[in-house]
């Protein structure tokens, strides 16, 4: 489907009120992806989440990448690998898997990737792969988390040209053709439609919040509420990272 950027931009701002009423109030996903189709895709997503937080979605998190990505993932090959097997792991299985890439977003994906090992935080609570060429009516939505989900048409992000984004296991958006823009709208979707970080997540969520989308808040957190656990504003193992890479000489701004 072929649009104007620039159009959208400006109708989800001049219906941003009406569409903040319909999320407040708990509209369910499939009313809001048919009455708002544009919200889900990544010009109408990046323009609600700018009007909602003042911080530009796309923008902010590729300004970040080019500064920090780099280190990060240098951290974590020269400091981290050595401390935490399970990133070493994770290393080992990148360096097999770059293999099939198709020139996406390289450096995003190993950065995801290593972050989620270094939480020990799960692939698939975040990612379902299917099929390359499957549909999005193909996909067997029982086994995809509620929360907002990629799928990966392929084998691994790295071989995938398209991805989909999955939220309340319902495909919202099926032709997503970047890993970079994928994890935006990911990520968007929290803040827009009034998500909680699951648990499962949380470290991995509250690190890109932070220090790649530029959201810092002193109090408060998006983590789901768990009588079991408890919950902090700022995320300490979040805090320890930050810590141990301006360790590694870099200074998070």
């Amino acid at each position: 489907m072929n649009y104007n950027s620039d159009v959208v931009k400006d109708l989800i701002k001049s219906t941003y009120f009406t569409q903040r009423k319909e999320i407040n109030n708990g509209a369910i996903i499939q009313k809001l992806s048919q009455d708002w189709p544009f919200l889900f895709k990544e010009v109408g997503m990046a323009a609600h989440f700018q009007e909602l937080t003042g911080v530009s979605l796309i923008v902010s998190f590729l300004a970040n990448v080019d500064k920090k990505g780099a280190r990060l993932l240098n951290f974590f090959k020269r400091v981290d690998a050595h401390k935490h097997k399970q990133v070493l792991d994770a290393l080992l299985k990148l360096e097999t898997e770059r293999g099939q890439s198709t020139g996406c977003s390289e450096e995003v994906i190993q950065m995801v990737l290593l972050l989620m090992a270094h939480f020990d935080e799960k692939e698939q609570h975040l990612f379902h792969y299917v099929e390359k060429t499957s549909l999005a009516e193909e996909v067997q939505m029982e086994n995809v988390p509620p929360t907002p989900c990629l799928i990966v048409c392929g084998s691994s992000c790295f071989a995938s040209e398209t991805f989909m984004l999955s939220i309340d296991r319902k495909v919202v958006n099926d032709h997503i053709t970047s890993f970079t823009s994928a994890i935006c709208l990911m990520f968007g979707s929290y803040y827009c439609l009034n998500i909680h970080y699951p648990v499962d997540l949380r470290s991995t969520l509250e690190f890109l919040q932070r220090c790649f989308f530029s959201i810092n808040p002193e109090n408060g957190t998006k983590v789901e509420w768990n009588k079991k656990r408890k919950v902090f504003s700022v995320n300490p193992r979040v805090l320890t990272l930050i810590s141990d890479l301006a360790d590694h000489e870099w200074t998070f701004q």
